[in-house]
C-alpha cells in the first residue's frame, strides 16, 4: 500500500504500525501528517485511547482520514462518526464489482463504471454509519448483498473516506483500480485552509462593538 501511494510523486509516505511506541503515530508525527491512511484488524482494542484522541484532534483540526476495509471498527473511525461501523459479512473469497455512483467526484478519476475484484471479503448492509455526505461507490457481491463502500463525511475542518475493499488474505491493494482509488483518497482528503482550532474562546467586544462586563 505505501508503495502505491509512494509511486505518485506529489505524495511523501511514511508508515505507522500497531507495534512501535505510541503505535507510531506520536504528537510531532501527527503534527507533520496531512492524510492519515488507517488499515486495521481483530486489534482494534489495542490501539491506546489517547492516541485516539490524538488522531481525533488532528482531524477536527484539517488533517485528512482514508479508512479502509476493517478499520470501519476502529476506535478512531467510530469515535469520528459517533456510531457502531456494525455490517454483517461472509469471508468465501466471492467477486466483488465495486459501481461508482459519482463519476465527478474527484476519488473516482481514472476509474471506469465498475471494476471487480475477483475473491474479496464480503461486507453487506445494513452498515452502521452516518448518512455519507458523498457516496462514491457502491459495491455488489457474487452471493447477492451490495454494501455502501465508497464513502465521505467531513468533521471539523477534516475530510474522512471510508473505503471497503482490502482484506488481509486477498492481494486487493495490489489491484491497479484500488491503488488508483488510494492516490486518489488522498489527494481529495488533504487539508485545505488554516488549521481550524477546536477551542472555545470568550470574545469579551464584538464586531458591533458590545462589550462583555
Amino acid at each position: 500500500m505505501a508503495q502505491a501511494l509512494a509511486s505518485e510523486p506529489s505524495l511523501s509516505v511514511e508508515t505507522a504500525t500497531l507495534q512501535e511506541p505510541e503505535h507510531g503515530l506520536t504528537e510531532a508525527r501527527l503534527e507533520n501528517t496531512d492524510v492519515l491512511v488507517w488499515w486495521g484488524h481483530i486489534a482494534h482494542a489495542e490501539v491506546r485511547d489517547a492516541v485516539v484522541d490524538r488522531v481525533q484532534k488532528r482531524v477536527l483540526e484539517g488533517m485528512g482520514l482514508v479508512v479502509l476495509h476493517s478499520g470501519h471498527y476502529s476506535k478512531v473511525f467510530r469515535r469520528l462518526l459517533g456510531t457502531s461501523g456494525s455490517l454483517i459479512w461472509r469471508e468465501a473469497g466471492e467477486k466483488e464489482r465495486v459501481w461508482v455512483c459519482d463519476p465527478s467526484h474527484p476519488i473516482a478519476q481514472g476509474i471506469d463504471r465498475y471494476f471487480e475484484l475477483p475473491h474479496e471479503e464480503m461486507y453487506g448492509e445494513p452498515f452502521g454509519i452516518p448518512m455519507p455526505d458523498e457516496l462514491v461507490f457502491m459495491s455488489w457481491f457474487q452471493g447477492g448483498e451490495v454494501f455502501r463502500s465508497g464513502c465521505c463525511w467531513k468533521r471539523g475542518a477534516g475530510r474522512i473516506f471510508y473505503f471497503r475493499p482490502g482484506h488481509e488474505s486477498f492481494p486487493t491493494f495490489y489491484q491497479p483500480e484500488v491503488q488508483t482509488v488510494l492516490r486518489n483518497a488522498v489527494k481529495w482528503a488533504v487539508p485545505r485552509g488554516p488549521r481550524w482550532i477546536d477551542a472555545i474562546p470568550n470574545v469579551r467586544v464584538s464586531p458591533e462593538g458590545i462589550r462583555q462586563e
